[in-house]
């Protein structure tokens, strides 16, 4: 093991060397700089337990519009074996180059250092000005990168959360992509094991965190979908990426909308997700035993793959039995990649032990569902084409798929079929939303049947049309 140095560590960063400071390891010190509380951490030179001395670079280079610039620092440090590159991003070069960008610039922050964490950091006064400029942050690393729209960290809510009159430009803000710790890849591994399905590529997590007067805030859901590239090595099959997943710290799993595409001949997982937490990617090859002949075995089989819908009794899908509410609200949490549970149950006949209690939370919460009136949800009746059609026109509103709308148009989109003026009118525009974008059609040529009960086989091919239809897969 080689000699020990003691850095002082100032508000999660590395600074002044702090010569025979060995009492003082774990402890915190004031008086240092302008009466700052810093706290002295031990990093061995060597091998070993501890780590290595920082290493920092003051040229950091960053990319705006194809335009290289730089705009901060780049450190590195070693600490029980797994190495971290931050990228600090200088708040006055960040705004300067701000001034001559146009709304909606990307500001990309290359780090190729192979770290363990690859981390952006930078103060809530620019994520601010970004924001103002309707501008994203990208922490792009060989194989990962990860766009952060500005105003999805929404500073301004954060900064509410450690006081009144915080100064936005004393809050550091961190974005980060590491490698999963052992504890974590063993979860995602065991994960797998019991969940019958294969790993194609290691396990990601992605964080994003504010820190102010020693406390930090975790921004951990967003208001839109947030993207993620994951390259996938040579060598493995894209035939053999299903989806993503996200794997919860307590080793459940769900579905995230996932694409396999072909960048400058190199293919990516491009994952959208309204969460932060790690993620994989996945083989998972399903066929229903009693969808072989049947018109929407594709799109069943597809879904269900994705962890999406689930089959009835072993392999079987049951695709022609009407489905239930509980169900639906089940698929639509799947499809769109929400985290069961988010919420609160306020239905008097959902039962908080039941299986799909914290689906109709997290549908609820997202506005995707509505009851018959506050307390009553009818989780096992049969759910009508047009109550359907609503939900999948609600679920739009979380995927981004925009749908304008006259009230000549809806009128000229329902009157194409012969039971048009038979819809209730709470559904009218929700199933002018679907007949538009193509994410559902009639039931036939002729009819839309919005009173009729929907099947499990039309939900799945529902489920998958609005993830195509919105560039989700």
């Amino acid at each position: 093991m080689g000699s020990v140095v003691y850095y002082v560590k100032a508000d999660g960063k590395l600074s002044t060397n702090v010569s025979d400071a060995a009492a003082l390891t774990g402890t915190e010190i004031t008086g240092l700089t302008n009466g700052s509380t810093y706290k002295v951490e031990e990093y061995s030179t060597g091998s070993g337990a501890g780590g290595s001395a920082p290493t920092t670079d003051t040229g950091a280079k960053i990319d705006i519009g194809g335009n290289t610039k730089t705009a901060g620092k780049i450190e590195t440090t070693t600490q029980g074996g797994r190495t971290t590159t931050t990228v600090t991003l200088n708040h006055n070069d960040i705004s300067g180059i701000l001034e001559g960008a146009a709304a909606g610039a990307t500001i990309t922050v290359p780090i190729t250092t192979g770290a363990d964490t690859a981390s952006g950091r930078l103060d809530g006064q620019a994520v601010k000005d970004m924001e103002k400029k309707e501008a994203a942050l990208v922490i792009k690393t060989d194989s990962v990168s990860y766009v952060l729209p500005a105003s999805d960290i929404n500073i301004d809510m954060i900064s509410g959360k450690f006081g009144k009159n915080v100064s936005l430009s004393d809050i550091a803000v961190n974005i980060s992509i590491s490698k999963p710790s052992d504890a974590t890849a063993k979860v995602v591994q065991s994960s797998a094991s019991s969940g019958g399905f294969s790993i194609q590529v290691p396990a990601v997590e992605f964080t994003v965190s504010c820190t102010y007067g020693g406390k930090t805030v975790e921004v951990s859901a967003f208001n839109s979908y947030v993207e993620r590239m994951i390259a996938i090595p040579d060598g493995v099959d894209t035939g053999k990426i299903t989806t993503a997943i996200v794997v919860e710290t307590d080793g459940s799993v769900h579905h995230v909308p996932t694409e396999v595409t072909l960048i400058n001949g190199k293919y990516y997982a491009k994952i959208n997700s309204l969460t932060n937490s790690v993620y994989t990617l996945i083989y998972n090859p399903l066929k229903f035993s009693d969808v072989e002949s049947h018109w929407a075995k594709d799109s069943i089989n597809n879904m269900g793959s994705r962890l999406v819908v689930s089959g009835v009794g072993g392999t079987n899908y049951e695709p022609s039995r009407s489905i239930t509410r509980a169900e639906m609200a089940a698929i639509m949490v799947r499809a769109l990649g929400l985290e069961p549970g988010t919420g609160t149950n306020s239905f008097a006949d959902v039962n908080s032990s039941a299986w799909y209690c914290k689906y109709i939370e997290t549908a609820s919460a997202y506005g995707i569902i509505n009851g018959y009136d506050s307390s009553t949800f009818g989780p096992n009746d049969t759910i009508t084409r047009e109550q359907a059609m609503t939900m999948i026109a609600r679920a739009m509103n979380i995927t981004g798929l925009k749908v304008s709308l006259t009230e000549n148009e809806m009128d000229k989109l329902l009157g194409a079929y012969s039971d048009g003026t038979s819809a209730s009118d709470y559904a009218e525009s929700g199933i002018a939303a679907c007949l538009k974008t193509g994410v559902v059609k009639g039931a036939s040529e002729t009819t839309i049947a919005p009173k009729s009960c929907v099947t499990r086989a039309e939900v799945a091919v529902m489920a998958e049309r609005l993830l195509q239809k919105s560039g989700l897969i």
